[in-house]
């Protein structure tokens, strides 16, 4: 089936000031695009016109770092982001606990809470949560997901005692007299983790429809599973199967996750779809959040003597180096602090010296986050062809904590895209979801306007123009997967992934570009949602 769009703005991401009239797409490809004329004569007698009425036709829209098996993972569980205090978080658990009948022992998770927007400013704690329950174990997650808070039982299910030692890579919390407080950060998380994920597994074939369509109700067609392990690319490959799967997933296993076998036994889906699903490299993290201070810093955090969270040190991350240039094979390594980045730029250049790879200078390692990358860490990595994905959407959500916690010379450098831009790297924007819905638009918004919530303009001297934005949720983001060629813009050959928008981003005030919304979205020449 063919149709032809028309009757609008066409925004191609080829060429800044493309004029279009027209777009033909047939079998889930573009097949001509130009002047009405022109394009109209190549349709076929059953061609479908579709009239954009003035909208606005562009490319879909590409999620450069996300965790889409465990967004599934929170749909079901208890929403704590709209708690005011640790009164409302133990009245929520209480009422989902209700809600939900949760037997005596069955875990309760909540999600989404962030400290930094409590009353109290501070983390829940141990003995608030055994108000909620002393029977069931309840474990409440933070909204960047690098740090959790649990009661008596969840500890005692985890085999977490007072009196235990510290947990390299990680932050063990206690009380003035010694006891766990039940906070968890970082790898002191891990343990906790994986009996609260075991516990929510079966929610997630029911919770899947609704996660795609959030995507999609963003105009998101491609998307990552950015810390995949076995259970997460079987989960993928049963949606895959029962023909629930509409997006293209991008999945990176986790170097600790057995990544090395995960991709030796599964030689037909690197770098390549299998249905929706291929596997684009490795994954690594080498720190925490900088809103909850687990980043890990060069220099301290204001107010304090603390840099954040060292994950593992430099050996460990050298070896993983050396295990993705010697697969060559692409890595995302997740640094939001400057000291992390540090880390990895030294221990990938150590090991891309020893490499023989002769395709070494093509595999586009990629350092996911970016909110403290310096300058000189940007003209490092454009020296290596190196991507920084960056979670641009911090500057609005986070810029007021950023700069109470860094001060106003790195809090306003957060997120640098115009220096990444000037220093010629390819940069993309992601939302990290489930961490912040994925909603490219606002991170377009985000990375023009520099705007944080309390309304203060952040680091006004890294604001770009709308056009290089858009570049960063479309082409670009595309360039990080190796499907530039593909998708990412309107032209001829490529995959029709596009979307009708109700405005045009290049035409709107900038403030209102956060107000566009997504009408219609196609997946290779097939609408799968409509507003």
């Amino acid at each position: 089936m063919e149709k032809l769009y028309f009757n609008g703005d066409i925004i191609t991401m080829e060429e800044p000031n493309d004029v279009v009239e027209a777009v033909l797409v047939a079998d889930g490809k573009i097949k001509a695009v130009g002047a009405y004329d022109a394009v109209s004569a190549q349709k076929s007698a059953d061609c479908e016109m579709v009239d954009l009425q003035g909208k606005t036709l562009m490319p879909s829209f590409i999620d450069a770092h996300g965790h889409i098996t465990m967004t599934p993972m929170f749909a079901g569980q208890c929403d704590l982001s709209e708690c005011n205090n640790f009164a409302e978080i133990v009245a929520a658990l209480k009422a989902y606990k209700e809600e939900h009948q949760v037997p005596a022992g069955e875990t309760i998770v909540g999600v989404n809470y962030d400290h930094n927007f409590l009353e109290e400013e501070i983390h829940p704690h141990r003995d608030l949560l055994d108000e909620v329950s002393v029977e069931n174990p309840v474990c409440v997650l933070h909204v960047s997901v690098h740090m959790l808070v649990a009661n008596s039982k969840a500890l005692e299910a985890a085999g977490m005692k007072d009196g235990m030692p510290d947990i390299p890579g990680g932050e063990v919390g206690r009380y003035a007299d010694g006891r766990l407080n039940g906070y968890l950060a970082e790898a002191a998380m891990y343990p906790l983790m994986e009996k609260t994920f075991g516990s929510i597994a079966s929610d997630i074939m029911k919770a899947w429809p609704t996660t795609q369509n959030l995507y999609l109700s963003h105009g998101v067609t491609t998307v990552q599973d950015g810390a995949s392990n076995e259970g997460c690319l079987q989960m993928l490959q049963g949606f895959e199967q029962a023909g629930m799967l509409k997006m293209d997933v991008v999945a990176y296993p986790t170097f600790q996750a057995n990544g090395k076998e995960l991709l030796a036994a599964n030689p037909d889906m690197r770098n390549r779809y299998k249905g929706h699903i291929k596997l684009g490299g490795y994954k690594l993290v080498l720190d925490g959040s900088p809103q909850a201070r687990t980043a890990w810093l060069s220099k301290p955090y204001e107010g304090g003597e603390t840099c954040g969270v060292q994950v593992i040190q430099d050996d460990e991350v050298k070896a993983c180096m050396k295990i993705a240039l010697d697969d060559n094979m692409q890595a995302l390594v997740h640094c939001n602090g400057d000291a992390a980045g540090d880390q990895f730029l030294r221990c990938f250049e150590e090991m891309y010296a020893l490499s023989d790879n002769p395709n070494k200078e093509n595999l586009r390692f990629t350092m996911i986050h970016c909110q403290t990358a310096r300058k000189d860490q940007l003209e490092k990595m454009a020296q290596y062809k190196m991507v920084p994905s960056i979670f641009v959407a911090h500057v609005n959500y986070w810029g007021d904590v950023h700069l109470k916690n860094l001060g106003s010379v790195r809090g306003n450098y957060i997120s640098p895209v115009k220096d990444a831009l000037e220093a010629g790297l390819v940069y993309n924007f992601h939302t990290d979801t489930p961490v912040t819905k994925p909603d490219m638009l606002h991170s377009v918004w985000s990375a023009v306007n520099r705007i944080s919530r309390k309304g203060v303009l952040v680091g006004a001297d890294q604001r770009i123009g709308v056009y290089d934005a858009l570049k960063g949720v479309t082409i670009n983001a595309a360039y990080e997967y190796f499907e530039e060629n593909e998708k990412g813009s309107i032209k001829a050959g490529k995959r029709a992934d596009l979307v009708i928008l109700s405005a045009n981003p290049l035409k709107v005030d900038p403030m209102a570009i956060r107000d566009i919304k997504v009408l219609e979205t196609v997946k290779d020449g097939e609408t799968v949602y409509t507003a």
